[in-house]
């Protein structure tokens, strides 16, 4: 019987990382807020809570590739800069299991936003052409970026929110409404 609960919860989970990529691609496309996309929230949702974790990167290079087909492209070093760091919230993801709350859920959230700022940013500085090869272009390359982070780590916050907290309201829900008011 085992094999087909493993069976079952592999599809429940290839499901779920179907649907957030899809999530993700759409609110890439859509206008949106510079900054602001749930990429790097649906890859902490989906490395905190996917029971095959493994999955969890599949979701922010799925939907960087996808969306990628439309937008216009950066520097392909550039583009694997931003994969990169938009792994590590897959990885915090899985390793805030450890901890119940919101607070680790957070704290990883928050980690997931500096470290995208500061490698992708890197990444514009030494591939893009845009800033000179020196101390003064990197320096400058982080302070033209700096109105974005405040965005970028707000923007992870909100989409963190709605999705654990969709997924709590899809577990509760039923409860809640059966209570008296």
């Amino acid at each position: 019987m085992q094999p087909a609960k493993n069976r079952t919860e592999l599809w429940m989970d290839l499901a779920l990382v179907a649907f957030l990529i899809g999530f993700d691609v759409t609110a890439r496309l859509l206008p949106h807020v510079p900054g602001v996309w749930p990429v790097a929230a649906s890859a902490l949702f989906a490395g905190r809570t996917l029971r095959w974790p493994w999955l969890a990167f599949v979701v922010p290079f799925g939907a960087v590739a996808a969306s990628n087909l439309v937008l216009p492209g950066d520097h392909w070093q550039v583009l694997v800069a931003v994969a990169a760091a938009l792994c590590v919230p897959a990885l915090l993801g899985m390793l805030a299991r450890r901890w119940s709350g919101i607070a680790p859920t957070a704290a990883a959230m928050i980690a997931s936003s500096l470290v995208f700022f500061g490698l992708t940013n890197f990444a514009v500085w030494a591939f893009d052409g845009l800033y000179p090869m020196t101390w003064q272009g990197l320096a400058d390359c982080y302070i033209a970026a700096l109105p974005f982070l405040d965005r970028t780590v707000l923007g992870d916050l909100a989409w963190a929110a709605a999705l654990f907290g969709g997924a709590w309201l899809a577990l509760h829900g039923p409860e809640l409404a059966k209570r008296p008011l």
